[in-house]
């Protein structure tokens, strides 16, 4: 698996965190001052990369979490079907077919760039 481990201090808005072992993009992060006898704790919310389901983690700052190593990649499109769009990486010349997002429209040729993450795949626009 793709991921390393972080401590929840270092996360931030934007990146990425495993949530319920799913990826997720971390959408809002806060601390709350420690109390008399613990530590700093630290909440983040979070929206799954590619089931898109909203998830919370809850953590002492000085925990350790799995962060992800989701990859950005090029592909080409190769064909069309109804909702669905075949596509070659650019740099591995491997084709499988992907789900078109809402709202966009691909023709044959299109570069399109992705997110991998363990063979799990999205289109980003």
């Amino acid at each position: 698996m793709p991921r390393e481990q972080k401590q929840v201090r270092e996360l931030q808005e934007g990146s990425y965190v495993m949530m319920d072992s799913a990826p997720c993009k971390i959408n809002h992060y806060s601390t709350a001052k420690p109390g008399k006898h613990g530590s700093a704790k630290a909440r983040v919310e979070g929206k799954g990369v590619f089931d898109d389901k909203k998830r919370s983690l809850s953590q002492p700052v000085d925990a350790k979490v799995w962060v992800p190593i989701i990859e950005r990649k090029q592909g080409q499109v190769v064909n069309v079907n109804d909702d669905e769009v075949q596509v070659m990486d650019l740099d591995t010349y491997d084709t499988f077919t992907m789900r078109i997002p809402e709202g966009e429209e691909f023709t044959s040729d299109d570069n399109i760039e992705y997110l991998d993450y363990e063979g799990q795949r999205k289109i980003i626009g």
